[in-house]
């Protein structure tokens, strides 16, 4: 019997409390010879060994790549809620080495002298039943709701769902009689027993009964890892089974995995230098028999449970995702779903994410992709993407957040390669120490790629420009996969397009950075009467517009509160660290109006970029955001804007200011339109009509717009974001490198035959 799933070995320790130094040597031990996991028994009501759960804590931090689990845990001395936490707390501790062995309980009279229940053989299978319900269910985060459950055993009523594991943990049953091995094959993920407890033939019945339940239940059978607990001896001859020379081991254990399909063969033993000889003489021999024996049977994906398949979305073809990209494929019914499936401010379904971790990965997941023509296909980088292109509803997201590297070429120039999934408050840190800083936006939480393909309008902007304007090279992979370097020098026309709109041409995967000195600066929070709302926005545009580059200034301002008066909060950074200058400069802000509150201070780029938490986006709806390049705040545009923000359709009302250092760069030389403007402004709404009705009274205002902050899809966007010129050029360049329009689902500018086509 194959159930398909690749060979793996690892290690039972007893966890003794008069040796524990020990016991987590052998753990450590076991990672080094190469095992896949390391085990310990579970006696919570035995005072002659360690608790089995802070063991397994501490053995995570003692090691890097190993597994870890119990063998298995004793249930009724552990709540079934406490433990999916604790559970998914440990494997997002590890980076995703938890799995969860449980047991129904024996020794009942221990387990009852220390508080818990004694059930009957029956009673308890139900319990366990009930407890494997109870621990996906507050895994599953995606279903957004409290958890409510009343079962014979256990109730629970309105429990939040969470933490989310860092991987899928699989569940897996030690069970020997027919109704464990039933329920093993109606729910768990594992079947794991001792084969001190079996005879060798009992495999076959177990098996057999655990995959009739598991077909009863419309799941595959190859669902279910087959894992065994195995000891014995090394001799020079043989004394009986499993004890003899190496070879003897690996002829009887063949069978047991050719035959019974036994995946997981884990060693009992406390001795390092049995756990030696089974890792180099034993492991090695028999996975070239079973491949010998079995050849190709492990070369498929692991079966998804049932209960996760049934979440597939229609038309995505899951059965067929390429064996390389296995490890990265998160589905709608994987407990890692709820992370990943929405961004900063748009809830998203997509119906299959890739968590890709380098350049290969992305050029197999686009393949799946292409083969799939029909579906909406998103890039996400490491952040929250404001725009909401980043997910979908139904279709794939190629999710780049893994690849977040920061590494410096060179120190001489000043050159970085920084890869599209790092968040720009950990660039910031990393290039702290080299008195380096790269303009990038406002928000520490904001990811690499989307960012650096779009503009990047950040603290730095009028003195030293765009995020754009300190690019001098990427490596991208374009739509049909291959994957070019694009510079000056190389792949220049790409260059020129990939510096505004990115996005439309291919996925960057690393991106080269020429950055600039910068080291302490003046950082001000100004918080302002502003009653005079129009006033206001006209005296600040006038004075950031004749203030010197050195400082660049945001405004944010909201609807005001009822019988309050509008209140404006004025950010500002000043790139010196002398306090004479920064009070230069900011006196003129300080003179629009009266001053609420204010704080100055003298601190690191990196220290302002550092205004970001972690933590998963688990946003809902649509959000509704429009934007707009302006060169003056004029006093007709302020009194428009005013009434805006005193309509209660925006809860949100941002200028930032650029021009300076982004004007000098010649509007022809990269794909970002209207370099001449020296506002960008951006609101969000609530209701997407009555904002766009209202915005569309500004449109005579504006000259531009920037597409990281634009949610409105109607097509005239597109000829806001880029002038004729500039969009005549984009349509020939997408017909040369993506003309069938793979890159479709992001501000997207059809290619030219396209264009002409729909025309």
């Amino acid at each position: 019997m194959n159930y398909g799933h690749p060979l793996k070995f690892g290690t039972f320790i007893t966890p003794r409390n008069n040796a524990p130094e020990m016991t987590v040597a052998l753990a450590r031990r076991s990672e080094e010879l190469g095992y896949d996991l390391v085990t310990f028994q579970d006696h919570p009501y035995q005072p002659a060994f360690l608790d089995t759960w802070t063991l397994l804590s501490w053995v995570a931090g003692q090691t890097e790549r190993i597994h870890i689990a119990a063998n298995v845990l004793n249930l009724p001395l552990r709540s079934p809620a406490v433990l999916a936490r604790s559970a998914a707390s440990l494997d997002l501790l590890s980076r995703g080495r938890l799995d969860l062995a449980l047991g129904a309980g024996a020794f009942w009279d221990a387990i009852e002298a220390n508080g818990g229940r004694r059930l009957a053989p029956g009673e308890a299978v139900q319990a366990l039943s009930e407890a494997v319900d109870i621990i996906r269910g507050l895994w599953d985060v995606a279903d957004g709701t409290p958890l409510h459950f009343d079962g014979d055993y256990y109730q629970l009523n309105g429990a939040q769902r969470g933490p989310v594991p860092a991987h899928d943990i699989p569940i897996w049953l030690g069970a020997y009689k027919p109704r464990m091995l039933r329920l093993v094959g109606r729910k768990a993920d594992g079947w794991l027993p001792s084969l001190t407890y079996m005879k060798l033939g009992e495999f076959q019945v177990g098996n057999q009964i655990i995959d009739e339940a598991a077909t009863e239940t419309g799941r595959d059978p190859r669902e279910i890892r087959r894992l065994v607990n195995i000891s014995g001896q090394f001799l020079e001859s043989s004394d009986g089974f499993l004890k003899g020379p190496s070879q003897q081991w690996v002829d009887e254990l063949l069978p047991l995995v050719v035959d019974d399909g036994v995946g997981t063969l884990i060693l009992m033993t406390d001795d390092a230098r049995t756990m030696e000889q089974f890792a180099r003489e034993v492991a090695p021999a028999l996975r070239e028999a079973v491949q010998r024996e079995l050849p190709g049977a492990f070369s498929g994906a692991e079966i998804r449970r049932a209960a996760v398949r049934a979440k597939r979305h229609a038309g995505i073809d899951y059965d067929h995702v390429p064996a390389s990209l296995a490890d990265t494929v998160i589905e709608p019914g994987d407990s890692g779903y709820g992370r990943v499936k929405s961004t900063y401010l748009r809830g998203g379904s997509p119906g299959i994410v890739f968590l890709v971790q380098n350049r290969d990965e992305v050029v197999d997941a686009l393949a799946f992709a292409r083969a799939h023509p029909h579906l909406p296909l998103s890039i996400r980088s490491g952040g929250h993407g404001i725009s909401g292109r980043s997910t979908n509803e139904g279709g794939i997201v190629i999710n780049l957040s893994k690849m977040n590297a920061i590494e410096v070429l060179d120190q001489a120039t000043r050159r970085v390669r920084i890869e599209p999934g790092a968040r720009w408050m950990d660039v910031a840190a990393a290039l702290e120490p080299y008195g380096w800083a790269l303009s990038s936006g406002d928000y520490g939480g904001v990811g690499v790629g989307g960012l650096a393909t779009a503009g990047g309008i950040g603290w730095l902007a009028r003195e030293h420009g765009l995020t754009i304007d300190h690019l001098r090279a990427v490596e991208m992979v374009l739509a049909d996969g291959s994957v070019v370097r694009a510079s000056d020098d190389e792949n220049a026309d790409l260059f020129w397009a990939v510096r505004g709109a990115g996005a439309n041409f291919g996925i960057v995967t690393s991106f080269e950075f020429e950055v600039d000195e910068v080291g302490h600066v003046g950082w001000a929070q100004l918080v302002f009467d502003a009653s005079d709302t129009a006033g206001f926005l006209e005296k600040w545009g006038a004075a950031v517009e004749t203030a010197p580059r050195d400082l660049t200034s945001f405004i944010i301002l909201g609807p005001p509160r009822r019988g309050q008066p509008a209140v404006a909060q004025v950010m500002a950074l000043v790139d010196s660290d002398e306090p004479e200058t920064i009070i230069n400069r900011l006196q003129p802000l300080a003179e629009i109006a009266p001053m609420y509150d204010q704080q100055v201070f003298i601190t690191s780029y990196a220290n302002i970029m550092a205004n970001a938490q972690g933590g998963d986006y688990n946003a809902r709806g649509e959000p509704v955001a429009r934007s707009g390049l302006i060169e003056h705040i004029t006093p007709e545009f302020a009194a428009a804007a005013a009434r805006l923000i005193h309509s209660g359709a925006v809860y949100f009302f941002q200028i930032r200011s650029v021009g300076g250092a982004v004007s000098d760069v010649d509007p022809d030389a990269t794909a970002y339109g209207y370099r001449a403007a020296n506002f960008s402004v951006t609101a969000f709404g609530v209701n997407r009509q009555r904002m766009n009705l209202l915005w569309d009274e500004l449109d005579a205002h504006f000259e531009g717009l920037y597409i990281s902050f634009e949610t409105d899809l109607r097509p005239e966007r597109l000829h806001d974001a880029f002038p004729p010129k500039t969009l005549e050029r984009l349509r020939t360049l997408k017909a040369r490198y993506d003309p069938d329009n793979v890159f479709r689902d992001n501000f997207n500018v059809a290619p030219e035959v396209v264009a002409a086509s729909a025309g």
